[in-house]
């Protein structure tokens, strides 16, 4: 999917200047994570940008469930889809979206793409990249298993840069 086909359905879904801004900075982190043969870089690319295209709609935790359903309105691959609403931290198990009152469903990123956009996200701060170490700070407030599966999906991701 080309950038300005991706660019076009984030402002039809009502996301600002500032969204995209943040979309396009994961973008670029995304595709350097996306360099070995085995990563689908086109896939990255149209999920790094469409991650956040719930917050047309809202700017709370259901953006990524909202997104994923948006991406399945717009007639876009279920690949796309479930990099939308995995890419939360490092995913969420089913409890803990019951416990966000959010559906009650695995949103653990699986795939390669899905880990490498929700680790892009993780270190992209507005359109700032940050380390793994400030991340891991600014998640302070976050339950110590939620910290130590972005760590982990931190670690992961390093070995394909």
């Amino acid at each position: 999917m080309r950038e300005e086909d991706c660019i076009a359905l984030l402002r039809r879904a009502g996301c600002s200047g500032g969204v995209i801004a943040h979309c396009r900075a994961v973008r670029d982190l995304a595709l350097t994570y996306a360099s070995d043969s085995i990563v689908d870089r086109d896939q990255v690319q149209a999920g790094a940008l469409l991650h956040d295209i719930g917050r047309g709609v809202t700017h709370d935790l259901r953006h990524a469930e909202v997104g994923g359903a948006l991406c399945r309105s717009f007639g876009l691959d279920e690949a796309i889809a479930a990099i939308v609403e995995r890419h939360i931290g490092a995913g969420l198990t089913a409890d803990e979206c019951s416990l966000l009152n959010l559906v009650p469903r695995d949103c653990m990123p699986r795939t390669l793409e899905e880990k490498i956009v929700a680790h892009a996200d993780n270190l992209v701060k507005g359109t700032r990249t940050i380390t793994l170490e400030e991340r891991l700070q600014r998640s302070i407030a976050l339950p110590r298993r939620q910290r130590e599966r972005i760590r982990r999906l931190g670690l992961e991701m390093e070995l394909f840069r």
